[in-house]
């Protein structure tokens, strides 16, 4: 599992695991929370991209910022987001980490510096470059990760950012989970250059490939683009090649791939990779994993016991955080 940049431990090994297998279980529990309308609105699935964000949080510090996409959720715990909070927030309660407000596709978290949860394809990519000119300007050494699919790179967000961010030397880290496809559009028939890292450096960042279904050669690529760029302040890409085992969405009949084309993918997950690997090089026994997938069901278990007993916010506070209220009995004028 090591590609030669990166030395870590066999306890380190089994805590990327267990993220994984955390983030698996807890999705796989929301899917069926969703069937049951438990959860409503939108739900994306990480299922299969689970080694970028274990990954890449490997490389960051507390006071990094992090801006993901409306596939979130696996971003989210992997930063620190108490599965409480997130799980709350899929059932709309007020106990949620958005209060309730935002649901799936909005966890936010400004203690663990997690900015979303963007519902607007590229729209974290702006917002990211916002963070990092604002860490610049404060002089801290900061680094603000973004995390994108391969769909964002079709938006003009994606070309200004990559533009700016090269233009005022900033400390952003750019990280594309390419899942080869934008929704239902394959990344062949939907992009001239597929090599979505030979678009970023021809902004002139420097750009990088590496297999995200490999959880050690992610946290590998991170941290030598992270020390990059707290020594020079200049932004870095990342490009994860990677694949979403469910549908784009729940509501995703998937017709545009067949099954033994997810079924090929599902046999070199994340998940599977590394549990072979340290099984077949004797760092870990079937039983180990049965403990850390039980002990990650009580703890997802909790979390759902919490959320059914949380509340719902009051109609009472229906009009918090609204900035103008529109006064109906004044007619319009200019």
């Amino acid at each position: 599992m090591s590609n030669g940049k990166l030395h870590i431990s066999t306890p380190h090994l089994l805590f990327l695991l267990q993220q994984m297998i955390r983030i698996r279980r807890f999705e796989e529990r929301c899917s069926v929370l969703y069937q049951q309308q438990k959860i409503r609105g939108f739900l994306h699935l990480y299922d299969g991209e689970e080694a970028i964000a274990v990954g890449v949080m490997q490389a960051l510090m507390p006071a990094d910022a992090v801006v993901a996409t409306y596939r979130e959720h696996g971003h989210a715990l992997a930063r620190g987001v108490e599965m409480n909070s997130v799980m709350a927030e899929m059932y709309g309660k007020v106990t949620g980490c958005s209060g309730g407000r935002g649901g799936s596709m909005h966890l936010f978290d400004v203690k663990n510096r997690f900015y979303g949860g963007n519902a607007i394809v590229a729209g974290g990519l702006p917002i990211a470059v916002g963070l990092a000119l604002a860490d610049k300007l404060c002089g801290r050494n900061q680094i603000t990760a973004c995390f994108f699919g391969e769909g964002a790179v079709a938006e003009g967000e994606f070309h200004e950012s990559l533009n700016l961010a090269t233009l005022w030397d900033l400390p952003v880290l750019f990280i594309c989970e390419n899942n080869r496809y934008a929704m239902g559009t394959p990344l062949a028939i939907e992009e001239s250059e597929p090599n979505i890292y030979r678009k970023a450096a021809s902004y002139g960042l420097t750009a990088q490939v590496v297999d995200g279904m490999n959880v050690v050669d992610v946290e590998a690529a991170a941290k030598v683009a992270c020390n990059a760029i707290r020594n020079t302040g200049l932004p870095q890409f990342i490009e994860c090649q990677t694949y979403r085992f469910k549908g784009h969405s729940m509501f995703d009949t998937q017709l545009y791939r067949d099954s033994d084309e997810v079924a090929e993918w599902r046999a070199k997950g994340p998940i599977v990779q590394l549990r072979e690997w340290l099984m077949a090089n004797h760092l870990i026994e079937q039983a180990q994993v049965s403990e850390l997938e039980q002990a990650v069901d009580k703890e997802i278990e909790r979390a759902v016991e919490a959320a059914e007993a949380a509340d719902w916010e009051p109609e009472t506070d229906l009009m918090r955080h609204v900035y103008t209220l529109h006064d109906t009995s004044k007619p319009e004028g200019r």
